[in-house]
């Protein structure tokens, strides 16, 4: 692309009218981040009140979401949750045809697929779903990190105005792909954190360090892309290496993690999970296996 081109693709995208529907944090940060990049911005929200700030600095508060929706060809949706969507959706009806819809309001996969029927069935021009992980105030910068999955043809239309808000991933059409990364990435992200805050229990029992040791445990966090990827690669071939040693070793260790926890009156449930689903492996056989291994026993009943 020439200088030129791309010139010109970032004026139309600074130029191209948005609505943002839901003012909270996540929302008034986007509207606000919209209009300090020169988008014509149209606000709504349930309780009107909320817009004045935005109305102040340059954007057009409306009564209605149908309102708001009919003002821009660019409708972001920033709402609490899947049944304030549902209820605002219903209320803008058949106001979303020609334009396209994309919805950052955190959900479920199915949700996200839903709403791209509804969507398709009253006329919008496409249907993206995203997902945003950051901070309200970091919202413009490259900290923020948005998801998207949908429409192709539609994410194309509007990719450079959504790159404003931060550093843009898009996971194909499959309107729920979006979603399923989130809730992985959020997922696990919860998993290591509440086994961080165990371990600093654990730590303040012993009467240890507890800023001394996140420090060297942050910086031993360095190794891991290596052992994931060693990881995801045993779990696509079905060759489960020794990757953290064998799990006949691993689960003597076990014993006295939980022992240990048990000791202090620290909670071991999630240990005690992690040592019988190591039992049950090491009793089918594979104990010269790796910890990945264990991927075998999470499959719902009755998948292979």
């Amino acid at each position: 692309m020439t200088r030129a081109a791309d010139t010109t693709n970032r004026a139309v995208a600074r130029a191209c009218p948005v609505t943002v529907l839901g003012l909270g944090a996540m929302g008034s940060a986007i509207a606000r981040s919209f209009l300090d990049r020169g988008h014509p911005t149209t606000v709504w929200n349930r309780t009107a009140a909320k817009a004045d700030a935005l109305a102040d600095a340059g954007a057009t508060a409306v009564p209605t979401a149908a309102d708001a929706v009919a003002a821009s060809p660019l409708v972001v949706v920033a709402l609490l949750d899947g049944t304030a969507v549902e209820q605002v959706m219903t209320s803008v009806g058949t106001a979303i045809t020609g334009r396209t819809l994309v919805n950052v309001t955190s959900g479920s996969p199915s949700q996200a697929r839903a709403n791209e029927r509804w969507a398709r069935e009253h006329g919008a021009a496409g249907y993206i779903d995203g997902n945003i992980m950051g901070h309200p105030p970091c919202m413009g910068t490259q900290n923020i990190l948005l998801t998207f999955s949908g429409s192709g043809s539609s994410f194309a239309a509007h990719e450079g105005t959504l790159r404003e808000l931060g550093t843009v991933t898009y996971h194909g059409e499959d309107p729920g792909a979006a979603a399923v990364e989130f809730l992985a990435q959020v997922a696990t992200s919860y998993e290591l954190l509440i086994g961080y805050l165990h371990t600093l229990r654990l730590l303040r029992a012993e009467g240890a360090d507890l800023a001394g040791f996140t420090d060297r445990f942050g910086a031993s966090l360095a190794g891991y892309p290596a052992l994931l990827t060693s990881m995801v690669r045993a779990v696509e071939s079905g060759k489960y290496g020794p990757d953290l040693g064998s799990l006949d070793v691993q689960a003597a260790l076990m014993d006295d993690l939980i022992g240990h926890r048990e000791s202090l009156g620290v909670e071991s449930v999630r240990m005690r999970e992690v040592k019988k689903l190591m039992d049950r492996r090491i009793a089918d056989g594979h104990g010269h296996q790796g910890f990945s291994g264990l991927f075998e026993l999470l499959a719902p009943q009755g998948e292979a």
